[in-house]
């Protein structure tokens, strides 16, 4: 494998550590090969919300399981989570599932351009929708990490019709519009920028944007990957209070298992192929066992004080973790949305922007994270990604994160 890895931040190579074999997972911790178990805040990059092998999933995955891994054909599963995810997003009308992220925003802004009849898309600096080839322009996550503006081997011509703008830049985005306006199909944005930091959106650049597309004719797209269901029921889009006209899903939506999905209004759902024009298909899309993962994990959610407890444990990670940067007088904010968090190692208040942030930190913390793995902390292997608590987690595992800050803090000699 190259790297030794089936994805480039696994390997460690950031914070230049030997990345250890994962045994297996427990509610709020991993056990590495060797024995050695850690208090995890990555949660398998967010989707791992119940934590680690809530028995209501692996009970729903092995019953599903027992009647066939796959069918290539429609199961009542899919209808029943489809129908949970319209309920959580009652601007859309129709869901199509697919297997990831990044087949979900790629099909996505296929269909808005099939609907528009536009090629233009526009994108901002930071924000990660996945490696399709169009979309692999200053993204974030494993680019920002490894310093590469976009990919080796997408040709110019790829991402010609590609636009890309700064975030949190109102000048910036009306100057655009003026300019390509009726060129674009749809403008695409993480409301929740998750994958460079965590660059919380001010609601006015959101309700800017969508200010803009509809008095251009252009969709507008929220790539929730990372953000739905996790900050809330309905996303960002809930909490921000602007609607978009497409939604992408991930990571939650398949309770642990490779799900995508995305979602609109009936009228651009309808261009999608058996109905309309826009071809997209997929042999494992809506796999019995992936949709099982995903219901299981909706109906825990919707359990009384889901979110206030995702909501309650985030405060309380956040407050330990800046009680241990101001003893030890680390220039630092915590930034957080729910149960999303990240350490902004610089000064001043967060950055909502890829450009404001100081990669200079990058190889602070590239210091710090072997000495967390060996206090307990499974935290993320690159300064850019975030942290996730789930409910599994309860105060004494914040506290055993927070000590493991404390105490690689103190060797690295503050």
């Amino acid at each position: 494998m190259p790297g030794g890895v089936s994805s480039p931040v696994r390997a460690f190579g950031s914070v230049k550590g030997e990345p250890p074999f994962v045994a297996r997972g427990r509610g709020a911790t991993i056990t590495d090969v060797d024995g050695k178990t850690y208090v995890d805040l990555v949660c398998s990059w967010g989707p791992l919300i119940l934590g680690h092998a809530h028995p209501a999933v692996i009970d729903a995955v092995e019953r599903a399981a027992r009647d066939g891994l796959s069918f290539g054909a429609t199961c009542a599963a899919e209808v029943e989570l489809a129908e949970a995810l319209l309920s959580r997003f009652p601007f859309c009308d129709k869901v199509r599932f697919v297997s990831t992220g990044t087949e979900a925003v790629m099909s996505a802004v296929r269909v808005a351009r099939g609907f528009t009849g536009r090629s233009r898309i526009l994108k901002f600096d930071g924000c990660y929708h996945g490696h399709s080839d169009a979309l692999l322009v200053k993204g974030g996550s494993g680019l920002a990490t490894f310093g590469t503006p976009s990919s080796a081997g997408v040709p110019a011509e790829f991402t010609a019709l590609t636009d890309v703008l700064p975030l949190d830049d109102d000048q910036a985005l009306k100057q655009y519009f003026a300019e390509r306006g009726k060129e674009l199909a749809v403008a695409l944005i993480e409301p929740l920028p998750a994958n460079v930091g965590l660059l919380k959106q001010r609601p006015e650049f959101l309700a800017l944007l969508r200010k803009l597309t509809r008095e251009h004719g252009a969709l507008l797209l929220f790539d929730e990957v990372i953000s739905g269901l996790r900050v809330a029921p309905g996303g960002m889009s809930e909490i921000s209070g602007t609607q978009p006209d497409l939604v992408t899903l991930g990571k939650i939506v398949g309770g642990g298992m490779p799900v995508g999905a995305y979602l609109a209004r009936g009228e651009i759902m309808d261009k999608v192929a058996p109905l309309g024009p826009v071809y997209q298909a997929g042999t494992l899309s809506g796999n019995p066992v992936a949709m099982a993962a995903g219901l299981a994990t909706l109906r825990e959610l919707a359990r009384p004080g889901a979110y206030q407890r995702l909501e309650t444990l985030g405060a309380a990670l956040q407050a330990q973790f800046e009680r241990v940067l101001a003893k030890r007088e680390v220039v630092a904010t915590v930034e957080r949305q729910g149960s999303i968090l990240w350490i902004s190692m610089q000064k001043g208040p967060a950055p909502r922007a890829y450009h404001l942030i100081d990669g200079s930190a990058a190889k602070v913390y590239g210091e710090l994270h072997p000495r967390l793995l060996a206090h307990g902390l499974w935290a993320a292997p690159s300064y850019y990604e975030v942290a996730f608590v789930s409910l599994a987690h309860d105060e004494s595992h914040l506290k055993q994160a927070a000590e493991a800050l404390d105490r690689s803090l103190s060797e690295l000699g503050r």
